[in-house]
């Protein structure tokens, strides 16, 4: 399941996304918009910032921006940067391999499977989606012509 935390940093991103080029945007300003507590959000933006995703500017004019083009940014990096892995069980998990202590047989453990497939799937989603994908998706549903959407 999705944390408190990397819903909000998505939300925030995506008003970064949509603000992008336009200079920089007050936490404050985020934080309204999208109904986020400030204090949480800044802590959030503060993360992401210390993982390069953003920048900031102090002073007057200040606040964040996107550190990069927001089609170079994927859904599954902002994810796997405040939540970490993916991956349903450590097992299955490609930066935070665990075995199980109670599985006999890895290969041929049935829950193993399906999670890996879920893991896969859910990565393929979330790394192939950018936050360009994401404001396009959004103004496909908006303007109606949902047609415009990804299969992804």
């Amino acid at each position: 399941m999705l944390s408190k935390k990397s819903k909000y940093a998505l939300k925030a991103m995506m008003v970064l996304a949509k603000e992008y080029g336009q200079g920089p945007v007050l936490i404050s300003d985020m934080a309204q918009r999208e109904g986020i507590p400030r204090k949480f959000l800044e802590l959030i933006l503060l993360e992401l910032k210390n993982h390069g995703l953003l920048q900031s500017k102090k002073g007057k004019g200040g606040g964040y921006f996107l550190g990069r083009e927001p089609h170079l940014i994927s859904v599954g990096h902002i994810v796997r940067v405040l939540d970490g892995p993916i991956a349903p069980l450590p097992c299955v998990s490609k930066t935070a391999y665990m075995r199980c202590r109670e599985c006999r047989d890895e290969r041929s453990c049935g829950i193993r499977i399906v999670m890996k497939e879920v893991r896969d799937a859910t990565a393929r989603i979330m790394d192939s989606t950018s936050l360009a994908d994401m404001l396009k998706q959004v103004e496909a549903v908006v303007t109606g012509n949902e047609s415009l959407s990804f299969a992804i």
